[in-house]
């Protein structure tokens, strides 16, 4: 998938086109970054109203595919557009953040996150 990112696009902007290939990930974006394999206090988290003019001036298109890792793909967008993300994934009703999980596979994370929502 592509994900093109540009001053007129909100964060639900980016997250209904994630969630559209990854319907079992959800990323939410923060005002600060974190460390690989630490999550984000969620006092920081971005209201998915926020424009991305408000919080980043870069505009260009991602590449993300389903061989990235988590923390392959939270670096890029850190990287290319000065976004902290950190992704989460669904088990069950609950979104829980994918720290420990940091060095998987998206294809990875969104299978485990079928199977746990499954279950439920």
């Amino acid at each position: 998938m592509k994900i093109k990112i540009n001053d007129k696009l909100t964060i639900a902007d980016i997250q209904k086109e994630f969630i559209s290939v990854f319907p079992y990930l959800k990323i939410q974006f923060f005002k600060n970054t974190h460390k690989a394999f630490e999550g984000s206090p969620k006092k920081e988290i971005l209201p998915e109203t926020t424009k991305l003019k408000e919080v980043n001036h870069l505009n260009g298109v991602m590449e993300i595919s389903d061989g990235l890792t988590v923390n392959e793909l939270e670096a890029s967008f850190k990287e290319f557009f000065n976004l902290n993300v950190q992704v989460f994934r669904k088990s069950g009703n609950s979104w829980l953040e994918t720290t420990l999980t940091d060095n998987w596979t998206l294809k990875k994370q969104n299978q485990e996150g079928m199977e746990l929502s499954n279950l439920s």
